[in-house]
């Protein structure tokens, strides 16, 4: 590619081929204690639409509206000098701390009972992370305790002193954060922290066999430890944990043909860490399968000023950090990840966008002000209200780009979702092309008979549009009228640097 025609590209759908379930934990998200994304962002008591708890009731709909399945909380770097005991209890007895991980104070103000009640009214699923950096096995079990037992021993009787009668029931347990970073506190190398991941892991099931837990991955594939650090891990760990986790941040560096390689990156990280996973799987004979929770990734473009802490004997509350605006580029990569998880249903079995509000986020705030809606939030709150049912495995051919230091990968990116039950299927399609349109060229006479309900897509003729609080709607999702679907074909235009969704209705 390289002209500004428009090239072809074509997919098969048959919903004979089927890669697993739509999981609803694929569209988590993340909370962490850095910057605003608690303090003036879920949480601001003195906001006008803040309700009886102090949570932004604006934030709490946009949370809803953007489809948030699970929450991982509290962190992140911060989990790892975090001391849960520090944001339970009375409010004015509560210490504030230093927060070593974003050079910050942590008032304390939100702990794990606000994070729950704020969990129910934003009707998601609660991941909980434990302190394997400066803590351990037994501060783990004290708060597995404090949140799941329903009474009678001394944490479970002090949440209830706190004001919540019933345990919380959190199945979702992640054993630290990026352990392998030496930016991480409490840092280790593979064997100590597989270690103490197994020891925590072994203790946590003693109190419930049934908890779902992630044992940590690499930071990043660039680590140098890659690879070597999931086989120690696992290898300590294996049978003891459901899944382990990975992270992935992308940046536009300035070549946005390689910025929209990011779902290319993210495939082959996928199948490098289920290649690490099965090789630990086979030389131990288990039956068990572990699988992955991508519970970091998003763009982030961390090498601006936005990203850089304070330092010094500055040590601010809720710093305004990490606040980065998103373009109409990033929501197309954003969108395209989507797919690439979706793509990957069978071995990614949660995953977390990071972060939810403010910090490298889709939602944003003004301090006792508004509440508004970046580019990102678009391609996965559309996503994740219509992908249902089974992914199916596509048939693909497709024209190649090449990017900066990345070649000849797909232009086009797609996947495809089928809700029998509903007579629906959903064609979610990104052309990662920054010049070139596509005319999309789609057999679809498996499904039966079909027809468009609807058909959308995210482009702008300047891909660097960026949402603000005084524009956020200039630039949405429009009705694409080139989607037409007949005789068994769908063909569609995709524009340069979009992302689309086309819902169809299925007659067998």
């Amino acid at each position: 590619m390289g002209t500004s025609e428009s090239a072809a590209a074509k997919i098969t759908i048959d919903p004979a081929f089927t890669v697993g379930p739509v999981r609803r934990r694929t569209f988590g998200a993340f909370v962490e204690h850095l910057g605003r994304c608690v303090y003036t962002g879920i949480f601001e008591p003195e906001h006008p639409k803040a309700d009886e708890d102090g949570f932004r009731a604006d934030v709490l709909e946009l949370t809803r509206e953007l489809g948030v399945s699970t929450v991982r909380y509290p962190g992140g770097n911060f989990v790892s000098g975090y001391r849960w005991e520090d944001g339970v209890g009375p409010v004015e007895q509560r210490p504030a701390r230093l927060d070593l991980a974003w050079h910050s104070t942590d008032p304390n103000l939100v702990g794990v009972d606000e994070f729950a009640k704020w969990s129910v009214k934003a009707g998601v699923e609660p991941m909980m992370a434990v302190n394997l950096g400066t803590r351990g096995t037994q501060e783990a079990l004290d708060l597995l305790e404090y949140c799941n037992i329903d009474g009678g021993t001394a944490f479970s009787d002090q949440r209830k002193s706190n004001g919540s009668e019933n345990g919380y029931g959190i199945k979702m347990w992640c054993l630290g954060n990026e352990m392998d970073g030496p930016w991480q506190i409490g840092h280790k190398n593979a064997l100590e922290y597989g270690r103490l991941a197994a020891d925590t892991a072994r203790g946590m099931r003693m109190i419930d066999p049934d908890l779902e837990l992630v044992v940590c991955g690499s930071s990043s594939p660039g680590m140098d430890t890659f690879g070597e650090w999931e086989r120690v891990v696992l290898t300590e760990t294996y049978e003891l944990v459901d899944l382990i986790s990975a992270h992935q941040y992308f940046e536009d560096f300035g070549d946005l043909q390689e910025h929209l390689a990011a779902g290319y990156k993210m495939e082959s990280f996928i199948a490098d860490i289920v290649s690490h996973i099965d090789h630990v799987k086979s030389v131990k004979k288990s039956a068990k399968q572990v699988n992955i929770s991508f519970d970091e990734w998003n763009v982030w473009h961390g090498s601006r000023a936005e990203s850089k802490a304070p330092g010094g004997k500055d040590w601010p509350v809720a710093p305004v950090l990490l606040e980065d605006r998103y373009t109409v580029a990033d929501a197309v990569v954003v969108g395209d990840l989507l797919i690439t998880l979706l793509r990957n249903t069978d071995r990614v079995h949660s995953a977390s966008l990071a972060q939810l509000v403010n910090v490298i986020a889709p939602i944003m705030t003004e301090p006792g002000g508004r509440a508004w809606k970046q580019t990102t939030f678009h391609p996965f709150a559309l996503t994740s209200r219509h992908a249902a049912g089974t992914v199916l495995q596509l048939a693909v051919e497709s024209p190649l780009v090449s990017g900066g230091k990345t070649a000849d990968f797909a232009a086009l990116s797609a996947v495809a979702t089928f809700d029998a039950e509903a007579g629906e299927a959903v064609v979610f399609a990104a052309n990662r092309s920054a010049t070139d349109a596509l005319t999309l060229d789609a057999a679809v006479a498996g499904l039966g008979n079909v027809r468009v309900i609807e058909a959308v897509t995210y482009a702008n003729k300047d891909p660097y549009w960026q949402a603000t609080a005084d524009d956020s709607t200039s630039v949405l999702p429009a009705d694409n009228v080139t989607v037409k679907a007949d005789g068994g074909r769908l063909t569609a235009e995709l524009p340069a640097v979009s992302w689309s969704m086309i819902r169809l209705a299925v007659e067998s």
